[in-house]
């Protein structure tokens, strides 16, 4: 069997790599998506979406919405465990919950690219200034873009699963019962955000129309399952959430992007999304940066015009650079201002709405990228 030939390789399916494959597809690049699931995919996440997400993707909201859940949100309930939280409303809608099942899926479908699902990496060589792909895959560059555990980030020297500061969570997406959604004091326009006693982390409830999603991530792993089973306990305690929640829950990790540990090119390889750890260290939000990552590795990809050495994607670190900031040592919440936080920002309604809420979790002051064409 003669090998596939494509311009670009990408590895992984998600939100980061089909932004950029869409991007690059744009261009008229021949682009083959490979990805070791079928899709649509089965993908627990609190799932939501500020609008310059939808903006740089060029999305219509009302075509989006016709057949997929895009819950708008227009406030948030913040809170530490144990608390009632404060409520913050907005005028106007400032995030969409949405499932990733169905916005992972969209996302791939009007790529154009090819695509070869249930297909895992098994093999990377590189040969002749290129690479072969699982013996019979040949392209010039190679864009990792598998999530966390992305084995071209293995391939480029990461150490994935052990030397790794990562963040670790445990979460659950279902859909509720009209038994259940009586059940639920959580309103579909008002996620409720709760932070942990040291502040290492923070649980959340989101419903999204008829779907419920509960979970817990935290920087320190041990004793994860414990501080979830106490959050979801004091949920059903308070009839924030039904009592008869699954207990089915998934755990997923993620690094955040000022750990900056990982190696993020070389010749004809680079990495996009979780691969590179690019997570916002305040928040552990992953997909607006996922995209803008791979909407940056494109426009990268199409300047070097068919040469890719260290030189020609050098461009990409620093696009990041200029959007992400500097990578130094950091934490969902960072050290200097933990206890201020713990004291202060979670009991006062201005400093809630305007730094944890506005500046953290949405990047308010952030506009949509918008790369030159």
């Amino acid at each position: 069997m003669s090998p596939d030939h494509c311009d670009v390789l990408i590895v992984g399916g998600g939100p980061a790599g089909s932004s950029c494959a869409w991007a690059l597809r744009q261009a008229g690049l021949d682009v083959l998506v490979l990805d070791k699931s079928g899709f649509p995919r089965n993908k627990v996440c609190a799932g939501w979406i500020t609008p310059p997400v939808l903006d740089a993707l060029h999305i219509d909201h009302a075509d989006y919405a016709r057949d997929r859940v895009l819950q708008p949100i227009t406030g948030f309930g913040v809170g530490r465990i144990g608390d009632m939280p404060l409520e913050t409303d907005y005028s106007h809608v400032v995030s969409y919950g949405i499932r990733r099942c169905e916005f992972d899926h969209y996302l791939l479908q009007r790529t154009g690219a090819r695509l070869r699902l249930d297909e895992p990496l098994r093999s990377i060589e590189r040969q002749d200034g290129g690479w072969l792909i699982n013996q019979h895959i040949e392209a010039p560059l190679l864009i990792g873009a598998g999530g966390h555990f992305c084995p071209v980030a293995r391939h480029l020297g990461a150490d994935v699963g052990s030397g790794e500061l990562a963040v670790t969570a445990r979460e659950i997406e279902f859909p509720m019962s009209p038994t259940q959604q009586q059940g639920c004091r959580v309103a579909p326009e008002r996620p409720e955000l709760y932070f942990c006693a040291d502040l290492k982390g923070y649980g959340w409830v989101f419903r999204k129309g008829d779907y419920l999603n509960v979970g817990l991530g935290r920087e320190d792993p041990h004793r994860l399952a414990e501080h979830n089973a106490a959050f979801l306990t004091w949920l059903k305690t308070t009839g924030r959430i039904p009592a008869d929640v699954p207990e089915a829950f998934k755990g997923h990790a993620y690094l955040l992007y000022s750990h900056g540990t990982r190696k993020l090119l070389d010749d004809g390889v680079l990495l996009i999304g979780d691969a590179a750890g690019l997570a916002y260290p305040q928040s552990g939000e992953g997909i607006r940066p996922a995209i803008e990552s791979g909407l940056m590795a494109a426009a990268t990809v199409i300047a070097a015009n068919g040469h890719y050495g260290t030189d020609q994607l050098e461009p990409y670190r620093r696009r990041l650079l200029s959007r992400f900031g500097a990578t130094e040592s950091g934490h969902l919440i960072p050290d200097i201002v933990r206890q201020f936080v713990g004291e202060q920002l979670l009991s006062n309604r201005w400093l809630t709405r305007h730094v944890l809420l506005n500046h953290w979790f949405l990047h308010s002051h952030q506009p949509a990228l918008k790369m030159a064409s």
